[in-house]
């Protein structure tokens, strides 16, 4: 049985899940290929770090935009050589892709987002505007 939150996460792919091509619990090429890295996603004092796992992807290969309040990571990779006198009994290397979008809360500074890659790993970081503080005016009774 599929777990609700996978079912919600992969919709697209539940009856790839269901139709599976490998026996021995195996996901399909389609599943593969386009299902969505996993995220965290923590407030801090100063701000909202995102941490995207995406093993095997350099950092040219991945893609952060902003658009108005949305946030959006994507990336697609082409396979780079293709031997096609190989004999392959199972193969799931080849094109990858996904796209993962986050509405960003109105206190975010998206101009000043900020993203680094490493072992794997897209780190976000979205700095939150600053709180101006109006100090309170007390105002004489005449």
């Amino acid at each position: 049985m599929i777990p609700y939150i996978r079912t919600y996460r992969y919709l697209p792919n539940i009856m790839d899940e269901l139709m599976k091509d490998d026996c021995h619990g195996g996901r399909t090429e389609k599943s593969i290929r386009y299902s969505a890295p996993p995220v965290n996603v923590k407030e801090t004092e100063n701000g909202y770090d995102i941490e995207i796992a995406a093993p095997g992807f350099e950092k040219d290969e991945l893609k952060v935009a902003v658009d108005k309040s949305t946030l959006t990571i994507s990336s697609t990779r082409e396979e780079k050589s293709i031997k096609k006198d190989l004999n392959y009994l199972k193969k799931e290397f080849g094109k990858n892709s996904f796209n993962r979008s986050f509405e960003l809360p109105e206190n975010s500074e998206t101009e000043k987002i900020e993203a680094s890659h490493k072992n794997g790993i897209l780190f976000i970081k979205i700095p939150k505007k600053a709180i101006i503080q109006i100090p309170v005016q007390e105002v004489e009774v005449k």
